[in-house]
């Protein structure tokens, strides 16, 4: 059995401890992420989903717990080294990228930064494989590699981003609701090319999502949070013949209460 990648042991946090505000985000959570694992992680909100990419990137230190990546304690490591290491996207499609820099030099940007290096350059090596990598993505961007990146439409901008977050060769891809703020179809298609890229490169990934279809659907892997714990782990054959009736339900055995969340139910709705 493959190392694992990224492990969280019994990481918790809590934010305005001894307030009125107190808010505890994370509890006790565990999680083993190994190379070509893609897990869908999905929960009510405040559920814990940002806290748990936060924890991992270095947003807070946590309280108590410990994080690896690739066998290395990082849980007391600033975000800005963590970063080398792991690629994240945001709902937002203008995070992630310099929108007065083109298309090119966004990706020149994020590929001289493979190992901390913050090395900067569009040189003719570079470029053949930046329009290589853009071509397969069949949106056209391969003959637009001067354009500046604020000008692309969101899903385009989106592609770009997922292209910058995973062509450093990150040991870990984080993707928070990196679909939600475009129309059906451009996400439909910005999903495709996701799945394409990690299988392609096997890079261990956690990816929020309010689809509970896709969530069952994309990657190997569901998670179910709520309240800053993991209720639910699913894979292999128990989750292949998981129906949404049938995880709503377990979600419901678990917390012991009914999934209260307007866009996860918008999105049953709409299946």
């Amino acid at each position: 059995m493959s190392a694992a990648m990224l492990e969280l042991i019994n990481v918790s946090k809590t934010f305005f401890p001894g307030t009125v505000n107190e808010r505890k985000a994370l509890r006790n959570v565990s999680l083993s992420l190994k190379s070509g694992d893609f897990v869908t992680v999905i929960g009510s909100n405040g559920a814990g989903k940002t806290s748990l990419f936060n924890a991992i990137c270095g947003t807070f230190f946590v309280d108590s717990g410990k994080i690896l990546l690739g066998g290395k304690d990082i849980t007391d490591m600033p975000d800005y080294k963590r970063a080398v290491s792991i690629g994240r996207l945001f709902q937002d499609p203008m995070k992630g990228t310099a929108p007065h820099l083109t298309i090119e030099e966004n990706l020149a940007l994020a590929y001289g930064n493979r190992g901390g290096r913050h090395f900067f350059a569009v040189n003719r090596k570079n470029r053949a494989k930046f329009k290589e990598m853009l071509a397969a993505l069949e949106l056209g961007l391969e003959n637009r590699m001067t354009t500046q990146i604020g000008l692309l439409s969101g899903g385009q901008r989106q592609a770009v981003a997922l292209l910058m977050a995973t062509i450093s060769e990150p040991k870990l891809l984080l993707l928070d609701e990196h679909t939600a703020a475009l129309d059906p179809a451009t996400a439909k298609k910005v999903l495709e090319i996701t799945v394409s890229i990690v299988e392609k490169t096997k890079t261990p990934t956690l990816m929020i999502t309010h689809d509970i279809r896709a969530a069952l659907e994309v990657g190997t892997r569901t998670i179910m949070m709520d309240e800053g714990r993991i209720i639910l782990d699913i894979e292999g054959e128990e989750r292949k013949n998981m129906t949404i009736e049938k995880l709503l339900q377990l979600y419901s055995k678990e917390s012991k209460k009914q999934l209260l969340n307007d866009r996860m139910l918008f999105e049953i709705e709409k299946q």
